[in-house]
């Protein structure tokens, strides 16, 4: 008798414990969560990895995961099928992919200027050459078509006027990401081609012809040139004036850093904006129904939007970007208005090409 009411015990001991398992993985009742798969801009890595925006994500039944590529690698390279969305840095390649898949919407929830980041001797020898200049609003602007006359004539540092603070012997070129991958270098390459296309938005052939040779330097000169903007912006962070004295960014690369007081932007660096600047409006192209989700939810959440603004981006709420300026004193421009767009993708992908095929 003790032997069978001792199997009895056992058995509803473990019915116990079933039932405790079960209720302890059900948790609070959440379901479990969705997994969505997005390719994105390395420039917006540190955002998707923040655990708050997985975790606002997850509030919402997503677990989002993501792959990072060149902006125009995603267009031209990456295997979109395995991809819930695809998340590039600019409209161009955003609706060049929109049309290639089929897509019905997209959603562009955040933008970010293109800007110089530089360091302060830079800066004073660029007053000097004329192509840097107080704008009256708080920030420097960078003259293209100065800068531009500087690169046709091949002006070295160590040639301009008064130069004790950083004589080398190389070219005054802005550092770029490589242009066949990146979209911060297609950016870039959108603003001094409307300089030199006579302030005016390439529109046909024959003006690519007339332009890639004086564009060419400003690129090819350079040499070799990472392929993301992420890479290209810890080599500023990371070596300093004496690798790049000068780096084409997004805003918000910069700016995330000082929104986060961590010490990466020394006293040193400066952050001065070209004129004209081209917008970098991140755009989401949803390539099924969850990854419509992540590109409402991204647009339309509240949380979600805060945690942008958090990492330099301007969203749609102003008020998010404008408060942690004003809270940490960032060399943010408060009022953008030489802003010009970019060519169309096809336009643009001519430029790049013809550029590319006068490599030596």
């Amino acid at each position: 008798m003790k032997r069978w009411i001792g199997v009895v015990l056992a058995v509803v001991l473990a019915g116990v414990a079933a039932v405790a398992i079960v209720i302890g993985n059900q948790g609070d009742g959440a379901p479990q969560a969705t997994v969505v798969r997005g390719v994105i801009g390395s420039e917006k890595k540190p955002f998707f990895d923040d655990p708050e925006v997985k975790a606002a994500f997850a509030r919402h039944g997503l677990r989002v995961e993501v792959d990072t590529a060149g902006s125009r690698q995603i267009v031209t390279d990456v295997d979109l099928s395995r991809y819930a969305f695809a998340f590039p840095s600019s409209v161009p390649a955003a609706e060049r992919i929109k049309r290639d898949r089929g897509a019905a919407v997209t959603y562009s929830p955040f933008y970010s200027p293109m800007a110089v980041a530089t360091f302060e001797p830079i800066a004073e020898l660029l007053t000097k050459a004329g192509v840097l200049s107080d704008s009256g609003k708080g920030h420097q602007t960078f003259d293209i078509k100065k800068y531009l006359d500087l690169v046709a004539k091949g002006t070295r540092w160590d040639e301009i006027p008064d130069n004790s603070s950083y004589k080398a012997r190389k070219r005054v070129l802005l550092t770029t990401t490589d242009i066949r991958t990146s979209n911060s270098a297609a950016m870039y390459l959108s603003a001094i081609g409307y300089v030199a296309n006579g302030e005016d938005v390439i529109s046909s052939a024959g003006q690519i012809a007339k332009i890639a040779p004086v564009l060419a330097p400003a690129v090819l000169d350079q040499g070799f040139s990472e392929s993301t903007s992420e890479a290209s912006f810890d080599d500023y962070l990371a070596l300093g004036a004496g690798k790049t004295p000068m780096l084409v960014v997004y805003e918000a690369q910069y700016l995330a850093h000082v929104f986060a007081g961590d010490g990466a932007i020394k006293p040193g660096m400066r952050l001065v904006y070209p004129s004209p600047t081209v917008l970098s409006k991140h755009t989401v192209v949803p390539l099924s129904g969850d990854g419509d989700r992540v590109g409402k939810l991204l647009t339309e959440d509240h949380e979600l939007q805060a945690l942008a603004a958090r990492y330099g981006f301007r969203t749609t709420d102003p008020q998010a970007f404008a408060g942690l300026v004003a809270k940490t004193k960032a060399p943010a421009a408060a009022d953008l208005v030489d802003v010009v767009e970019p060519p169309t993708y096809e336009r643009l992908d001519q430029l790049i090409t013809t550029i590319d095929a006068a490599r030596p």
